[in-house]
């Protein structure tokens, strides 16, 4: 793969798939042996091809973690570290693309980008979301429906909303909900894209962020499981339960029949996603095989999802539901991925550009700080990194903002507010229930890690760093004054 010259006669650049739900925990895949999910076509994707265990997002919220995709800089380059924008000012991956002759089109959930970014390099958008109106989904829905008058007076009336765990079925007609409209308008694409030309088709799902709100039969399906209990590490301090209607509360005891519903909710949308996706890749495949040309598909999530695990709820922290996402490559038999591994290197969003620009035949821009995982992909040793580096700014308290490492084994976090630490062993205890930094065995471990972190940090513009030591308490914005490198 990585030896081929793509472009040419002999070998045409591959279509590209990309597949990207939103707020997906990284753990939620029935081949993961999750009780609480059943994803055969995402399973499918993982036995065909490659999935990786250890992937992160670099900064776990959806604008800056979509910067990190797009831009392939992490945030320590971009200075996007926390929950806020600032446009496009280095070539994104949709650009490189269409200036190396794709097609590229973005379906479903927009960028979350400032306006400033435009396309964010994608030839055409279809933009459908549950929050924005008129666009085109919401348009649709008003045709098709017009007694719910648009997707956020559904909403309103159905009792959910955007950022919090109330969930409910979806009250009408299976072919009008925003995940299958979105599926309906990527095989659109499909029917309307002309084959001769390579095609870059990025499929953006809202969900399984809320409104929790899937078709009843996935609802109940979900409802009906055992479902499993949430991670609470013997760290934490107990939280109360969720008020009714507190707009900021990501601090809460999710039990009962609440966590149940959220449950319900939140895996009968990622079960939505994976039923409606299966047609689409099939198609995907089909369009590509009819034109002699090679594909590629790319499943991944921007960040995760809490959803009960140690009193949280929502993103931005540096555990394991918030943090890691699904991350997988497949693609069709001539470019020979390696089927069926999984692998336990550390990667994130910024891997996803060089990457695909590889599989493309296009040029990377240097400034790119992601990893080509060609090598992988093909079977081959690549050591990708030592470790990963990722971050979040204080964005729901100031006790949230942090800064970790992990080697896909380990993972070190400290807290810029108070200077807390924690380290856990992730092969022994993947859901973090037990915090090593007081363990006596554990001490050579935690400086080694400390360590990293000081000489990762050392010329942050935050002063996070002085005399060699770390310092706790510093002003910690969500863009800082870092340039990119030239």
């Amino acid at each position: 793969m990585t030896n081929q010259i793509f472009g040419d006669n002999m070998n045409p650049r591959p279509n590209i798939l990309l597949i990207i739900p939103d707020q997906m925990r990284g753990d939620s895949l029935s081949c993961l042996g999750h009780p609480g999910v059943y994803t055969p076509n995402i399973d499918r994707l993982a036995r065909d091809g490659v999935l990786f265990r250890r992937a992160y997002s670099t900064v776990a919220s959806c604008i800056p973690a979509r910067y990190a995709l797009l831009t392939g800089l992490v945030p320590q380059t971009s200075g996007v570290v926390g929950f806020a924008a600032k446009p496009l000012s280095t070539p994104s991956l949709p650009g490189r693309l269409t200036d190396t002759g794709y097609a590229t089109v973005l379906v479903g959930r927009d960028m979350h980008q400032p306006p400033e970014s435009g396309t964010c390099g994608y030839q055409n958008t279809i933009l459908g979301s549950t929050y924005i109106e008129n666009d085109e989904y919401d348009r649709f829905l008003r045709e098709e429906a017009p007694e719910t008058g648009g997707i956020k007076k559904l909403i309103d009336d159905l009792g959910v909303t955007y950022n919090h765990w109330q969930a409910a079925p979806w009250p009408l007609a299976d072919e009008l909900h925003p995940t299958q409209w979105v599926v309906d308008q990527s095989l659109r694409v499909l029917e309307r894209t002309n084959p001769d030309q390579p095609l870059f088709l990025t499929t953006s799902f809202y969900a399984p962020h809320p409104p929790l709100f899937p078709p009843k039969k996935f609802f109940d399906a979900a409802a009906d499981r055992d479902l499993p209990d949430p991670a609470i590490g013997e760290w934490v301090k107990p939280q109360p339960q969720p008020p009714d209607c507190d707009p900021i509360a990501n601090r809460v005891h999710l039990a009962g029949e609440t966590l149940r519903a959220a449950q319900a909710g939140y895996y009968g949308a990622i079960d939505h996603i994976d039923a409606c996706i299966g047609a689409l890749i099939e198609a995907f495949s089909t369009y590509s095989e009819k034109a002699d040309r090679p594909w590629v598909v790319v499943f991944i999530s921007d960040h995760g999802e809490m959803l009960g695990d140690h009193d949280f709820f929502r993103k931005c922290e540096p555990y394991e539901g918030s943090a890691n996402i699904p991350f997988i490559f497949t693609a069709s038999a001539d470019l020979a991925f390696a089927s069926g591994s999984k692998n336990l290197r550390p990667v994130c969003l910024e891997d996803i550009m060089p990457t695909l620009l590889q599989l493309a035949g296009a040029p990377c821009p240097d400034i790119a700080d992601g990893v080509d995982l060609s090598p992988t992909l093909q079977g081959k040793s690549q050591q990708v990194r030592e470790w990963l580096h990722f971050e979040h700014a204080p964005c729901y308290s100031e006790e949230q903002g942090y800064h970790a490492l992990t080697d896909g084994r380990y993972k070190y976090i400290w807290r810029t507010l108070n200077g807390t630490e924690q380290l856990f062993d992730l092969d022994k205890d993947p859901h973090e229930h037990y915090d090593l930094v007081r363990s006596a065995h554990q001490q050579v471990e935690l400086k080694k890690w400390r360590q990293r972190l000081v000489e990762r940090l050392t010329d942050r513009p935050e002063g996070f760093v002085r005399e060699g030591n770390l310092v706790a308490g510093r002003d910690y914005p969500p863009l800082n004054t870092c340039k990119p490198r030239s």
